[in-house]
């Protein structure tokens, strides 16, 4: 009976000390106890003595009572400074506060500078920090649309007979203007860009609108915004025009897209 009891504790002294080994294996670090070696915490975890000096930059088998082991290959916890950069940045996207930063990397005040290399995390000490998710990448905007943005941000700017520079536009030369903005090249003249551009039967934001004014043929330009408005340079500098008012309506030739 005796006999028996001895083996069944035997067993589950076994059993515990496998299930232990596996358990410690998972965690991320461990801390060194009186009587530890290299070699007794690499085999509990089913690691090599080798692995654990590279993983925690140890240059000999020596270890101290409290000292801090990771248990994992290490990652990347290294970030190197990109223009703009500030450590209250930088420690938001990888969840470490500035004081941590600031010690980690010996800093004694918040500069930083680019191409600077900052260590987020210390080996062997606290587990690292998990990074911020990449923030979501912006939509994606079509060139109509940051054709009528450009637009938009040119409102007030004065007209001048001749000009396409924000100093003062006339009509094709604020069209012409804008669209370069955008990388895309249209023709000077109201007359070359009703001539030269592709026809449309209704214009879609960023669209190009025509009208006759003081003379026949295509003399006034614009560029079409939605809502039945547009964008122009006229007597009153850049402003945004209401087509279904009587003067433009019954002036109206129509539209022609670069797109």
């Amino acid at each position: 009976m005796k006999k028996q009891l001895l083996t069944a504790v035997t067993a589950a002294g076994i059993f515990l000390s496998s299930y232990a080994g596996a358990a410690s294996a998972h965690e991320m670090t461990y801390t060194v106890q009186s009587g530890d070696t290299l070699w007794r915490i690499s085999h509990t975890n089913n690691l090599s003595v080798t692995d654990l000096k590279a993983w925690n930059n140890l240059k000999s088998d020596t270890i101290y009572v409290n000292q801090k082991l990771s248990l994992i290959v290490p990652h990347s916890h290294e970030y190197t400074v990109q223009k703009g950069d500030t450590l209250y940045r930088i420690g938001v996207n990888n969840n470490v506060s500035v004081a941590q930063l600031k010690s980690i990397n010996n800093l004694t005040s918040d500069t930083i500078y680019v191409g600077q290399v900052l260590k987020l995390w210390v080996p062997g000490s606290a587990a690292a920090p998990t990074p911020a998710p990449a923030p979501a990448p912006a939509p994606t905007v079509s060139k109509a649309q940051l054709v009528v943005d450009e637009a938009k941000k040119l409102i007030g700017t004065p007209y001048l007979w001749g000009g396409n520079t924000p100093a003062g536009f006339d009509c094709s030369g604020f069209t012409k203007y804008v669209f370069g903005k955008v990388g895309i090249s249209i023709p000077r003249t109201a007359a070359t860009q009703w001539t030269g551009l592709t026809p449309i039967t209704s214009p879609k934001p960023g669209d190009l609108v025509f009208y006759e004014t003081y003379a026949p043929g295509p003399t006034h330009v614009g560029i079409y915004i939605g809502d039945n408005k547009f964008i122009n340079a006229g007597s009153k500098g850049v402003t945004i025009s209401d087509m279904s008012l009587t003067y433009w309506k019954s002036r109206y030739l129509g539209a022609r897209t670069a797109f």
